[in-house]
């Protein structure tokens, strides 16, 4: 889009900080924002803020420090309002009730399993006051058209109200792309990577031979099932479900529709089964969000999970770097393939007892607010991600290239924390899990900033990272870690009248910086680690 298209907007405003996607990172920038009392606008596609956690119904991904430390002051009040919200509203038993660390589904993932709607309702409430102020404004059902550049500069964003097609020129003095496959990067024509990176390009040991940008890993299209052990709720077949029926990728053990996959650290075979029969890996137990055990026993809802296993990633084409088409013909493949597992789990998979099939399965539509009780949309867990600054690699925080060392490398730029494993799922480059240790690790600063464009800040996956390392910085807290310092880094470039390049290029700057981020309880460094 020229510049002259710009030139007679449908309507046109200006705000200070226009920040673009509701996930959790959107979310975060946008409290702390309005923390200062920065006027800023969220703008998100659906019609649910909160990303990975709400729409696309993925259990919080958590380190096991948790409870202590390894995250900031305004992700642990969101989740003692989980907590809260379950304790005060719900029909939860006594012990239930007085459980500090009440883990409300039950699942063994997370130390916090729970619904998409109550995460839903506490986002919300975390967002109600600032916009009661008037120093927040939030449009759902809003989509990006088009984005204006001028030199090093993004100035402006065309959104689209989705439910009546009114278009809005929105202008700014700060843009923030909180998006789920950063996809303002290429429309403002912000230099950025999909995909993997070359080994001579990163260093990194386990990095390609040459760069394959189309190689991201794996989506997955999450569904909220229940079980009846009396009922049959078998659905139709699905269309596609001889394919995925019969289908071997090359590195698994079997079917992927079957009991048999690959352990990721390993890749030697791994049994699991849907219950934990004969002392397997219970799959409906690992994402459980409704646990039974905790109501009163005349109250108890029967348990459910989120199918996202396995069988279910998606890993046949990527959505993004392809042609519109073909994006969507692998986003609602990806659907395609949840439904053929939940068909093959209510007909086909084999049973202890020597029976198939468990067809007291069923969806679970007023978990996920949809008609079919499948998320609103896909779990993505790989963006697009700028040429930052820096750029986080490998060989900054696994274990293996730091022997003998407890934490990643330190970065004196840093602007928080985080830890998990390199956790790469298969990719559509046909390549294996790559699961393998990391150290506890830093944000680095520079790893927000863009090398080039001033006033445009990543705020999800699509930050300075590598194909590789994105497998550990993609989770819950580390996601909202890194909008929180976005957000704290723009109301301290609107209240100094400077930009972010400045304070990571002049020390006093970057000291005050993050003197602001210790004052919002964003921690820095690990505490005491060793001794956790």
């Amino acid at each position: 889009m020229t510049k002259t298209d710009w030139d007679n907007p449908t309507w046109r405003t200006h705000v200070p900080v226009l920040v673009v996607g509701g996930g959790l990172g959107g979310c975060a920038c946008a409290m702390a924002l309005s923390a200062h009392r920065i006027p800023t606008l969220l703008v998100e596609e659906s019609d649910w803020i909160g990303g990975q956690l709400t729409k696309q119904a993925v259990p919080p991904d958590e380190h096991r420090w948790i409870e202590q430390q390894g995250c900031t002051r305004r992700y642990r009040a969101f989740r003692q309002a989980v907590r809260d919200h379950y304790q005060r509203h719900y029909p939860l038993n006594e012990t239930a009730r007085q459980d500090p660390l009440l883990n409300p589904g039950g699942g063994t993932v997370s130390r916090l399993c729970h619904e998409p709607k109550v995460a839903l309702a506490v986002l919300n409430a975390m967002l109600a006051y600032p916009q009661m102020a008037g120093w927040l404004k939030v449009l759902t059902r809003h989509r990006v058209r088009a984005v204006l550049t001028e030199g090093d500069f993004v100035r402006a964003v065309r959104i689209i109200d989705l439910e009546t097609g009114f278009e809005t020129d929105v202008y700014a003095d700060f843009i923030v792309d909180a998006t789920e496959t950063g996809e303002l990067l290429p429309l403002a024509g912000v230099e950025h990577v999909t995909g993997a990176e070359a080994q001579r390009e990163t260093g990194e040991p386990h990095a390609k031979p040459e760069a394959e940008p189309l190689n991201m890993q794996a989506i997955t299209w999450c569904m909220a099932i229940g079980y009846d052990p009396d009922g049959d709720y078998t659905i139709s077949k699905p269309r596609d479900y001889d394919f995925w029926r019969t289908y071997q990728p090359p590195f698994w053990h079997g079917t992927l529709l079957g009991w048999v996959d690959v352990n990721p650290v390993t890749l030697e075979p791994r049994r699991m089964s849907l219950f934990g029969e004969d002392g397997t890996f219970s799959l409906f137990r690992y994402r459980q969000i409704v646990e039974p055990a905790h109501y009163e026993p005349e109250l108890a809802p029967r348990p459910v999970t989120i199918v996202n296993w396995p069988q279910n990633d998606y890993f046949l084409g990527p959505l993004y770097g392809v042609s519109e088409k073909e994006g969507a013909r692998h986003w609602w493949g990806a659907h395609r393939l949840s439904e053929c597992l939940l068909y093959w789990l209510q007909t086909e998979a084999p049973r202890l007892d020597g029976g198939v099939g468990y067809p007291g399965l069923y969806l679970c539509p007023n978990i996920m607010g949809t008609s079919d009780g499948f998320a609103k949309e896909p779990y993505i867990r790989e963006s697009r991600r700028i040429r930052a600054r820096f750029t986080v690699c490998e060989q900054h925080l696994s274990a293996e290239c730091r022997p003998g060392a407890t934490l990643a490398e330190r970065f004196p730029d840093s602007v928080g924390v985080g830890h998990y494993r390199i956790d790469l799922h298969p990719s559509t480059g046909g390549d294996n899990y790559l699961d393998i240790e990391a150290l506890p690790f830093q944000i680095p600063l520079g790893a927000l900033l863009p090398v080039r464009v001033r006033n445009f800040l990543p705020a999800c996956k699509n930050i300075g990272t590598t194909h590789i390392t994105n497998g550990c910085y993609r989770l819950h807290p580390v996601e909202w870690n890194i909008g929180e310092a976005v957000g704290c880094l723009l109301a301290f470039c609107v209240e100094r009248k400077v930009e972010p390049h400045q304070v990571y290029e002049n020390a006093q700057l970057l000291s005050d910086y993050q003197a602001l981020l210790d004052k919002h309880g964003v921690q820095r460094e690990w505490q005491g680690f060793g001794e956790v």
